[in-house]
C-alpha cells in the first residue's frame, strides 16, 4: 500500500488511471448529515502517494435532505428511505432509524436503495464517472451495508461520537448481561469497572424508549463496525488514547483494517458543513460579540434536537438574567416542547438589554472561535463538543440522552475542561453554574486547561500530525480497494 504520508490535496501525478470515487451515507439527522459531509470535504480532490484522486458521491434521503446546491465540489443522488409519514412526524430517533434500516433490508419502497446504490455504482463502471472504491456510511445504517455487500462493494463506517460511545456501544450486550442495565436507581453512581470512569448513570439509556428497539440499533452500530474494512472516528488520538487503543485492539481481532481517529473533521474539511439543515444563521450575532469584552460572553445552544420543558425554558432564562454575564442564546423555533415559538418571559428582554443576545440559530464554530466567548453552556452533542474544545472553550453541560452522558462524563472527569450541571434546572443554581464558570478562580483554572488541550489538538492537525496523517492512510487506503 502506499505510503501514509503521501496523500495531498489536487496537484502533481498522473493519477488519472486511478481516479477513485467515494460514495458516503450519512443517517438523515443534522448531527449526523454535518460530520459525514465534512468528511466528505475532506477526501474530496485529495491524491494518494502513489497517485489517483478521490471524487465523493453524497446519497441522501429525502427525510431531512441535504441542499445539493450548498456543496457543488460534491454529486448527490436520492435514495428511497421508506419511512412512514406518521413515524416521521413523531421525530422519535430510534423509531425512524428501525424504519429507515428495515426499508431498506427488503422494505416495500420503490425504488429500492439496493437498486440506486447498484445505479450510481453502475455510471462508475461504465466510464461517466470515476470507478466506485466503497461505500462510507454512518454507523447505523446496518442495512446499507448489506444492499453494498450484495454488490461487492466495501463499506467503511463512519462513528461521528467519541470513541468512548464506541467503546460502550460494543460493550453493550455485556453491560445488560452483568446487570447495569436497565440502571438502578440505588445504582446509579457506581462504577461501571469494564468502562472507566463511566458510572450507571453515565451510560446509554432511554427510560421513555422502546428498550428492545433500542437493543436492537445498538446491536446494529456494534454489527455494522465488525463486519465493515474500516472505522473512522470523529476524534483525535491525544483526546482518547486509551479508548482508541482498546477499539483497534477489539475489531483487529473481526478482521477490520484500519481503524482511525481522523477528527476534529471540521477543522479538516475545506467546506463549510456545519450549518442547520432548516434554520439560516443569524449573523448579527457576530457583530454583536464583536462589541463584548475579551472572553465576557457566555455562548448558551442545545444542540438541533434537545428540548426544554415550559418550566425550564423560564428558569433557563431567569437564570441567565440573574447571573449579570454577558450572553448568547439560542432559541429554535422548536426549543420548547409543544410549542411552535416560544416566547420569551414579560420583562426578560428589557433586564438583558445591552448584555444578552437571543437569536434562532447560529454560526457556532465562527461563535466559539470569537474572542468574545468564554464559556459554552451545551447539551454535550459530541460535534458541539468537539468544536469547543477545537477553541479552548470550557464548557457547562446540561445532557439530556444518547451519548450525551457519556460525553459530559469525559469532559468533566478526565479532560477536566468544564463540569456538569446536576439536577433540576432552577435558575439560582443556574446562576450559580454560569459564575463558577466565568468569574470564580476554578473556572479560570478550567479556562486554562481547555487552552491547553486546544494546543494538542492543533497539533494533531500539523502536516505530520496524527489526525492529518489518518486521513491520508484512508485516502490511500481507498485507492488501494
Amino acid at each position: 500500500m502506499a505510503s501514509v504520508d503521501g496523500a495531498t490535496r489536487r496537484g502533481g501525478g498522473d493519477g488519472s488511471s486511478r481516479r477513485r470515487r467515494v460514495l458516503v451515507f450519512p443517517l438523515p439527522f443534522q448531527g449526523h448529515i454535518n460530520p459525514m459531509l465534512q468528511l466528505a470535504g475532506a477526501l474530496h480532490g485529495r491524491r494518494g502517494g502513489g497517485g489517483g484522486e478521490l471524487s465523493v458521491t453524497v446519497l441522501h434521503t429525502r427525510f431531512n435532505a441535504i441542499d445539493p446546491s450548498r456543496y457543488p465540489e460534491l454529486a448527490f443522488a436520492e435514495v428511497p428511505d421508506g419511512i412512514p409519514p406518521d413515524v416521521a412526524a413523531n421525530g422519535n430517533i430510534v423509531d425512524i432509524i428501525v424504519a429507515l434500516n428495515v426499508a431498506m433490508d427488503g422494505g416495500e419502497s420503490s425504488p429500492s436503495f439496493r437498486d440506486v446504490l447498484a445505479s450510481v455504482v453502475a455510471a462508475d463502471d461504465e466510464g461517466r464517472k470515476p470507478r466506485a472504491s466503497c461505500l462510507i456510511i454512518d454507523g447505523n445504517l446496518m442495512a446499507a451495508q448489506k444492499a453494498a455487500a450484495e454488490l461487492g462493494l466495501p463499506t467503511l463506517v463512519l462513528r461521528t461520537g467519541s470513541a468512548a460511545c464506541l467503546r460502550c456501544y460494543l460493550a453493550y450486550p455485556a453491560l445488560l448481561q452483568k446487570g447495569y442495565l436497565p440502571p438502578k436507581e440505588s445504582q446509579l453512581y457506581e462504577p461501571v469497572e469494564e468502562l472507566p470512569p463511566l458510572r450507571v448513570r453515565d451510560l446509554y439509556y432511554t427510560s421513555n424508549a422502546n428498550q428492545e428497539l433500542v437493543r436492537k440499533v445498538l446491536g446494529w452500530i456494534a454489527e455494522t463496525a465488525r463486519n465493515s474494512n474500516g472505522v473512522v472516528i470523529n476524534t483525535f488520538d491525544e483526546l482518547e488514547p486509551a479508548e482508541l487503543e482498546r477499539i483497534q485492539r477489539e475489531l483487529d481481532g473481526d478482521g477490520v483494517a484500519i481503524v482511525l481517529a481522523a477528527g476534529p473533521l471540521h477543522k479538516l474539511s475545506p467546506m463549510n458543513a456545519g450549518g442547520s439543515l432548516h434554520l439560516r444563521p443569524d449573523r448579527s450575532c457576530i457583530e454583536w460579540l464583536d462589541t463584548q469584552a475579551t472572553g465576557s460572553v457566555l455562548y448558551v445552544s442545545f444542540g438541533s434536537l434537545a428540548s426544554l420543558d415550559s418550566n425550564e425554558f423560564l428558569e433557563v432564562a431567569w437564570g441567565l438574567e440573574s447571573s449579570g454575564q454577558p450572553f448568547l442564546w439560542v432559541v429554535r423555533p422548536d426549543l420548547v416542547k409543544g410549542l411552535d415559538k416560544p416566547s420569551l418571559p414579560d420583562g426578560f428582554e428589557r433586564a438583558v438589554e445591552g448584555r444578552g443576545k437571543v437569536i434562532k440559530w447560529a454560526p457556532q464554530q465562527e461563535v466559539l472561535a470569537h474572542h468574545a466567548v468564554g464559556g459554552f453552556w451545551t447539551h454535550s452533542g459530541w460535534n458541539s463538543m468537539l468544536e469547543s474544545v477545537s477553541e479552548g472553550v470550557p464548557m457547562i453541560c446540561k445532557p439530556q440522552f444518547a451519548d450525551q452522558m457519556l460525553n459530559t462524563r469525559y469532559l468533566e472527569a478526565v479532560w477536566a475542561v468544564g463540569f456538569e450541571l446536576v439536577g433540576k434546572l432552577e435558575r439560582g443554581e443556574i446562576k450559580k453554574a454560569i459564575k463558577r464558570l466565568m468569574v470564580e478562580k476554578e473556572g479560570a483554572e478550567i479556562r486554562e486547561r481547555a487552552k491547553e488541550l486546544k494546543k494538542k489538538m492543533d497539533q494533531c492537525l500539523e502536516s505530520s500530525g496524527s489526525s492529518q496523517i489518518a486521513i491520508n492512510r484512508l485516502v490511500n487506503y481507498i485507492i488501494s480497494l
